[in-house]
């Protein structure tokens, strides 16, 4: 390639991802009332900037060929500083590492540019594999705190069994999200942890923290659901006793796994809990998001469990690297009860969805529980279907 042409093709590059960037983002219907879909994912492997990826450089790199790609780009926490959207993406390179990048917007929705540089979270150990999905917590404390799966290689595994991992709960604090200082790693009575929540308010003084015990890295094993417990400090934080707040239950939506997503919302009523649930079929794992609502003084008792699922992937969503899979560890509510909820699709993209506080309280609080089986499943349409045709009645 000429020089000439080398330049040409570099501008290009820049003017395609600054289109992509601009790109304005148009809603779509309303699912149920719930909330609105938008066209087009707010984060993709093209909304990495161009000078992450290639050597600009015509003597070392004529061709302008990517030197370091990126595969996807994903389940990301989210926190609003001053007037800006700000999503910590779970970034995968072409050599499947994970990394974390800040991308800030002004709308929440469209327009999300990366910061010049990916974060740098400081090392524990070198055993430390992979980093990915963070969670952003804005404590009382004054910190804002990242909550990450730490993921290594199994010490334990058979000679030859270079797939086997453990899972750990990564924990960093900052300010600003530029600058991190790295905690202890979270510890648990599980063998494995790798969805790990900080509640954002102190209990009787406490760090809350919700957990998703796990026997190994993949199969949840013993592991009952979404756990909780209290530690003392962040500086060496420990849950000395670990238990169930919200359990797998048989032929549900939560029957493999589930994990607490993003930090839960305070409303008048309660806390707003957004959740992932994992069951099988046969094509293998089915990932949806779910909701609940728990105590405004214990955050960890359910007071209202919606049946079924609140967000499942439909359309390119069910495609990607790991297909059927949704999976959120971000939202950010506005004080005028707009909720944005992050969630990325397949292991691939990230979406955003937006509704409101008064309507996630009230799908929450009123929405009838599952019903557990067939017969009282049909039970509980029968009664919806007769009030309504009393309602159209009365109306006559």
């Amino acid at each position: 390639m000429k020089k000439n042409e080398f330049k040409e093709k570099l501008q290009q590059l820049h003017r395609s991802y600054e289109e992509l960037i601009c790109r304005a983002n148009r809603p779509l219907a309303d699912t149920g009332g719930l909330y609105r879909r938008y066209a087009n994912p707010v984060l993709t492997a093209e909304h990495a900037p161009p000078i992450w990826k290639y050597d600009f450089s015509y003597r070392d790199n004529p061709f302008l060929l990517q030197r370091l790609g990126v595969n996807a780009v994903f389940n990301s926490g989210a926190i609003k500083l001053g007037d800006r959207y700000c999503l910590m993406a779970r970034v995968e390179g072409w050599d499947r590492k994970s990394f974390f990048a800040v991308a800030e917007s002004s709308s929440g929705v469209e327009g999300f540019r990366f910061r010049d540089y990916p974060v740098v979270i400081p090392e524990l150990d070198a055993d430390e594999t992979n980093l990915y999905d963070m969670r952003l917590v804005r404590h009382e404390d004054g910190w804002i705190y990242g909550l990450f799966c730490v993921e290594s290689k199994d010490p334990d595994a058979p000679a030859g069994d270079t797939s086997s991992a453990v899972a750990q709960g990564g924990i960093a604090r900052t300010k600003d999200l530029q600058t991190w200082q790295r905690l202890r790693n979270l510890k648990t009575p599980s063998p494995q942890q790798r969805n790990h929540v900080l509640h954002p308010e102190f209990v009787n003084g406490k760090y809350v923290f919700y957990t998703r015990p796990q026997d190994d890295f993949i199969q949840a094993g013993s592991g009952g659901g979404i756990g909780w417990g209290l530690a003392q400090s962040m500086d060496a934080a420990e849950i000395t006793a670990e238990s169930i707040m919200d359990e797998r239950v048989y032929h549900t939506i939560k029957e493999v796994k589930n994990g607490q997503g993003p930090a839960p919302i305070k409303t008048a009523k309660g806390w707003l809990h957004l959740a992932h649930g994992v069951r099988g079929n046969a094509a293998g794992l089915r990932y949806v998001l779910y909701m609940f609502m728990t105590a405004l003084d214990e955050p960890w008792r359910v007071t209202h469990r919606p049946g079924g699922y609140f967000l499942a992937p439909e359309g390119e969503e069910r495609i990607g690297d790991v297909s059927d899979v949704v999976f959120s560890n971000g939202w950010i509510a506005d004080p005028d009860g707009t909720v944005y909820i992050y969630y990325g699709s397949s292991d691939t993209r990230l979406h955003a969805a937006v509704s409101t506080v008064e309507k996630l309280m009230d799908y929450t609080m009123h929405t009838p529980p599952d019903a557990g089986r067939t017969f009282t499943c049909v039970q509980q349409r029968i009664q919806l279907i007769q009030k309504n045709k009393d309602v159209v009645n009365a109306e006559d």
